[in-house]
C-alpha cells in the first residue's frame, strides 16, 4: 500500500503506537472528522476502514482505543466496573481522539451517542454518519455473539430469543432518537458493502476536505 496513513485496529490484534501515530499532534477541523454511529451490528467497523481507504482518510474504532487505554476488552470493563464508569472512560477517550484528529473516521460504540451532551459534542466536531438497519437485521446478526455486554441479563447471561429481541428493541427506542439526528443516514439492511460505500462517498462529497 501507499505511503499514507491508514490505520485499521483489529479486535483481536492492535498496537498502542498505531493509534498514538493516527492522532498525533493534529488541530481539529470540523470538516476533517467523520463520526459512525448505529447500533452493534451495524457495520461500523467494517465499513469504517473501507470508507477510509477510499477517501483518503485514516481510521479509529473507539471500543479499541479504549480497550488500549485500559488494557482490557470492553465486556470485561463493564463487568467490573459498570456502565456508568464505562462511559466515563469512553466519553474522555473520545474527546482525546477527536481533539487531534485529522481527516479521520471514528467508529463510536452503539450507545456512545445516546446522551444529550454527547451528540451535541459530536455534531459540533464533525460530520454525522448513522449506519441503519432494522431489529430483525440487528438479531440476526448479533443472536450468537458473546462479545457484547448490552446483551446480557442482569446476572451476565446472553440473552438469545424473545428476551434478545426484547432488549434490542428497547436499546433502540432509546437510542434512535439521538441516531436519527445523524447528518446522514445510511439504510444499509441487505445492502452491499460496496454500495454503501459509493453512496456514502456521494453523500460526503463537497462535505470534508479531501
Amino acid at each position: 500500500m501507499a505511503e499514507r496513513d491508514l490505520f485499521f485496529f483489529e479486535r483481536s490484534t492492535h498496537r498502542l503506537d498505531s493509534l498514538e501515530a493516527c492522532v498525533k499532534n493534529r488541530p481539529p477541523d470540523v470538516k476533517r472528522i467523520i463520526f459512525l454511529i448505529g447500533f452493534m451490528g451495524s457495520g461500523k467497523s467494517t465499513i469504517g476502514p473501507i470508507l477510509a481507504n477510499t477517501i483518503g482518510y485514516n481510521f479509529v474504532d473507539l471500543d479499541v482505543a479504549i480497550e488500549h487505554r485500559e488494557g482490557k476488552k470492553i465486556n470485561e470493563i463493564f463487568s467490573e466496573r459498570g456502565e456508568q464508569f464505562f462511559r466515563s472512560i469512553e466519553r474522555t477517550v473520545l474527546e482525546e481522539i477527536a481533539a487531534r484528529a485529522d481527516k479521520t473516521i471514528i467508529s463510536l460504540g452503539g450507545g456512545t451517542i445516546a446522551n444529550e451532551e454527547t451528540l451535541r459534542y459530536i455534531k459540533s466536531t464533525g460530520i454525522v454518519v448513522y449506519l441503519k438497519i432494522s431489529e430483525d437485521q440487528i438479531y440476526k446478526r448479533l443472536h450468537a455473539k458473546g462479545d457484547r455486554p448490552m446483551l446480557r441479563d442482569e446476572n451476565g447471561t446472553l440473552l438469545n430469543g424473545e428476551p434478545l429481541m426484547a432488549k434490542i428493541r428497547t436499546l433502540l427506542d432509546k437510542r434512535t432518537p439521538y441516531y436519527d439526528r445523524a447528518d446522514i443516514i445510511m439504510h444499509t439492511d441487505d445492502k452491499k458493502i460496496g454500495m454503501t460505500i459509493d453512496e456514502l462517498t456521494k453523500h460526503l462529497r463537497g462535505l470534508i476536505e479531501t
